[in-house]
């Protein structure tokens, strides 16, 4: 299939119900516009004022321990006292209820963090939108999946300083544009089989978000070839707030061509409508 034949009317209907859909996840009640503080445990038990306890990262795990009065709920049931967490593995997190809001126990980059949600957060009430490039069909381009022989570790920093980040990398994809070939490195998607590329180009910075953008993409078919869809290209929750921990594209993946298409600078960031 080629531009020519893409319905542009639908293909932009189907763009506008992905966006709206992607738009309520960021907006939902405990999602990460509702992040209030990030926190980094250390040994010595500590008190937060957006979360209920003192709160500490040692041998046991992530513990904390309640005040009397104090209450979590966690997988539905009522805790008191001294819960103990445990080790968490890398990039999982839980999630305790207190009240209305959820506080999020989470490890990042080998740190143990706490993250507490509350929905009446400014920056999630506040929240009206992103502002995004119109959808055209010249940004879908047909690539290549190039699996490696075996999966490779690759270390990428943060947008947290000094936080670093391990990703298992199946392999690369080959696309062109603008009459070049590019690879990028694509890491495991959201879906079984599927890819996930963090990217930057030359519109970084001055139209969409400086640090990084995200790329879905479907599973290779059987002949490897893979659909890129720049016009679903997002922002990483660092986008909109610093309580966020985001992963920086590796080199391979900063493009010197300019993708103007995806979603752009964040309003909350000084973006434009």
């Amino acid at each position: 299939m080629t531009v020519q034949d893409i319905d542009r009317a639908s293909f932009a209907e189907e763009w506008e119900r992905w966006h709206r859909a992607h738009e309520q996840a960021l907006a939902d009640p405990h999602g990460f516009l509702a992040i209030t503080s990030l926190r980094w445990l250390s040994p010595e038990p500590t008190r937060f004022e957006d979360a209920p306890g003192a709160w500490s990262s040692g041998p046991e795990g992530v513990v904390v321990e309640l005040a009397d009065g104090e209450e979590l709920t966690i997988d539905g049931t009522a805790v008191h006292g001294r819960y103990v967490f445990g080790t968490i593995a890398e990039r999982a997190s839980l999630y305790a209820g207190y009240g209305d809001a959820v506080i999020e126990v989470a490890k990042r980059g080998g740190h143990d963090i706490v993250r507490p949600r509350h929905p009446g957060n400014p920056l999630r009430t506040d929240f009206t939108h992103t502002p995004a490039y119109a959808p055209d069909p010249r940004w879908l381009r047909t690539g290549r999946y190039l699996p490696f022989d075996e999966p490779r570790a690759i270390t990428v920093g943060a947008v947290a300083e000094g936080l670093e980040h391990v990703y298992d990398a199946p392999g690369q994809v080959e696309f062109e544009l603008a009459g070049e070939t590019f690879r990028l490195t694509a890491f495991n998607g959201k879906r079984p089989g599927s890819l996930m590329v963090l990217l930057t180009d030359a519109t970084s910075g001055v139209t969409t978000y400086a640090a990084n953008r995200s790329l879905q993409i479907d599973a290779p078919d059987e002949a490897g070839r893979v659909t890129l869809d720049f016009n679903r290209a997002t922002n990483l929750p660092c986008a909109y707030t610093d309580l966020a921990t985001c992963p920086l594209p590796p080199t391979e993946n900063r493009l010197p061509v300019a993708i103007e298409a995806g979603e752009r600078i964040p309003l909350e960031r000084g973006g434009r409508p």
